[in-house]
């Protein structure tokens, strides 16, 4: 599937997958650091960013969105890749990682790991912040979406460039798959086993994705999971640095 993304860098492919409402642009604090040693594919999801939408009678589920970014490494020519997501891209991460299509996958903040009380939590965050976004005028939107994301998506909004704070903004707005993908949460289980090499990290200040789902994926995947110390729900631009570097090294495993 046609999608639209930003290649930077040399090295081993490595696909970056935004959360949902969002566009890939959420990893531009971290793609030249990135870059240095990985030809780096940053995508937006269909129906987000400026990408098309699922074909028709295709549901938005975090299953067919990564259907798509696997057709979408594959008209490429981009076989194997490393991969790193964060929130829906988390999960949509380790579903590829189940798959065995990907040679490594790093998941920041993973969906799907919540229990009903606290998945109903975050669908209602999400609801709101849609609603904001698209009753907000162009003007206002950065000092909208930073008074907001001090809450629940970044632990240090101050951080985030007004440009990219009303770029996300439109971006969740626009977002044509955001309502039928945040309704289809509802039936999001943990995916299968992983076939290939995982690293999940969390958000030390992570309000959206409670940091004691952290523990749940830890069972799940039988490992610790890294915590990201001052970050939240999107790390990226919290303490680029880190996230850079917590990717980097989940993505020399061996196996890859």
């Amino acid at each position: 599937m046609e999608l639209a993304f930003e290649r930077r860098g040399t090295g081993a492919p490595l696909i970056l997958i935004h959360g949902i409402g969002h566009h890939w642009q959420a990893w531009l604090p971290v793609m030249d650091r990135l870059a240095v040693s990985r030809t780096v594919i940053a995508v937006d999801l269909p129906g987000f960013g400026v990408s098309p939408g699922l074909p028709d009678r295709t549901p938005y589920t975090a299953e067919s969105l990564a259907d798509a970014v696997e057709s979408f490494c594959a008209l490429l020519g981009v076989r194997d890749p490393h991969v790193a997501g964060n929130s829906l891209g988390g999960y949509i991460a380790l579903e590829l990682a189940s798959r065995g299509v990907v040679r490594t996958a790093t998941a920041l903040s993973p969906a799907g790991f919540w229990s009903r009380s606290e998945l109903l939590y975050c669908q209602s965050i999400l609801r709101g912040l849609r609603a904001g976004a698209r009753s907000m005028p162009v003007a206002k939107a950065p000092a909208f979406l930073r008074a907001v994301s001090t809450g629940v998506l970044v632990a240090h909004p101050s951080r985030q460039e007004p440009t990219a704070l009303a770029a996300a903004t439109q971006a969740l707005a626009e977002a044509s798959g955001f309502d039928e993908t945040l309704e289809s949460f509802a039936g999001l289980m943990p995916p299968a086993p992983p076939k290939s090499p995982i690293t999940i990290a969390w958000g030390e200040h992570d309000r959206l994705l409670l940091r004691r789902q952290a523990v749940r994926a830890a069972r799940w995947s039988g490992q610790r999971v890294k915590l990201l110390k001052g970050c939240g729900h999107v790390p990226m631009s919290d303490d680029p640095e880190l996230v850079a570097r917590v990717i980097l090294e989940s993505s020399r495993h061996p196996a890859g």
